[in-house]
């Protein structure tokens, strides 16, 4: 993670961005990433024309807030998944600031292809010769961090359901214990994916109505196959949210078969040592007449009819398909 500065710059030299250093002069920037900007970052970047939001503004509900266009230039924010600064998995808003002369970004958290995309910006589809084409970069890499999330996702599925559905699973509480966290954390992820794929589609879909009006009619092929990526990219996380809702069902059930299994035991082995405890209990009672408390042979008897009677409940309990 980048964490020596938080604002970069970057120019276009050779269809390639190159990054600026901190103290250039940012009118000659393409491309402005603002990371958690400071009060005096931002003031750099408002003298050139261009109103940088406040998180609060970022983090608005209404579309309204979220993608409007003013003086010239189109304001457009996602929520995407990232690393906050103690690095631990998040969902914050990125705001892209495009007009005719630059592309601003604002971020208060790290999603992985602001890292990345600079130096692929020219292997993407569309290149890197304007604001609108790195825009349009920037989308493309972030569809593609969106679908390696899925992916991730999908391969964590199959793990535990392979863990859920084999032999040692239902012996052993802790490995479906350990799967229904483990899916719980994927459909926290996949929610965060979802959102990001959502956003994401509505501000492409803005940037294509104005597209006459930045100056990339040029573009609209590209805008609708990223539009159909998302699209197809919001089918397969249907998908798999359908599994993260199987998987915790499947797990209930198997932690449930092993509940009646160990119920099953002790209610045989109850079974088996009722009839003996009954005779025991007869011949324990203190009454004054019981005439076989004077056999010879009465405790030898006392002890066959006990084994007897637990042999014919085994028996019994073998016939009834319960061992």
């Amino acid at each position: 993670m980048r964490s020596d500065c938080v604002i970069f710059a970057y120019d276009v030299r050779e269809g390639r961005l190159n990054r600026l250093p901190p103290e250039t002069d940012l009118t000659q920037a393409d491309w402005i990433d603002l990371w958690s900007p400071q009060p005096d970052q931002e003031e750099r970047v408002r003298a050139l024309g261009v109103d940088v939001p406040t998180l609060a503004d970022m983090e608005e509900i209404e579309i309204s807030n979220r993608l409007y266009r003013e003086n010239g230039i189109d304001y457009m924010t996602v929520v995407l998944p990232g690393l906050s600064t103690t690095k631990n998995p998040t969902v914050g808003p990125v705001t892209f600031i495009l007009s005719a002369e630059r592309l601003v970004t604002v971020r208060h958290h790290a999603p992985r292809p602001f890292e990345t995309f600079p130096d692929r910006a020219d292997k993407s589809a569309t290149g890197c010769v304007s604001p609108s084409h790195i825009l349009l970069g920037l989308v493309e890499e972030i569809i593609g961090r969106l679908a390696d999330l899925l992916e991730g996702s999908g391969k964590v599925l199959d793990s535990v359901t392979r863990e859920v559905f084999g032999g040692e699973a239902a012996r052993r509480p802790k490995l479906l214990q350990s799967a229904l966290e483990q899916v719980g954390r994927e459909g926290e992820a996949l929610g965060r994916v979802r959102l990001g794929l959502l956003t994401l589609e509505r501000a492409l879909s803005f940037f294509g109505q104005g597209a006459d009006q930045n100056g990339a009619s040029g573009l609209r092929t590209h805008v609708k196959a990223n539009m159909r990526d998302i699209q197809a990219l919001e089918v397969h996380a249907d998908f798999l949210s359908a599994r993260v809702a199987n998987v915790p069902d499947a797990t209930l059930g198997m932690v449930n078969l092993a509940q009646n299994a160990t119920v099953r035991i002790l209610t045989v082995a109850s079974a088996l040592f009722l009839p003996p405890t009954l005779i025991a209990s007869i011949y324990g009672m203190n009454f004054k007449v019981m005439p076989e408390l004077q056999w010879l042979w009465g405790y030898p008897m006392s002890l066959a009819l006990m084994l007897a009677s637990a042999l014919v409940t085994y028996l019994l309990l073998r016939w009834m398909k319960w061992l």
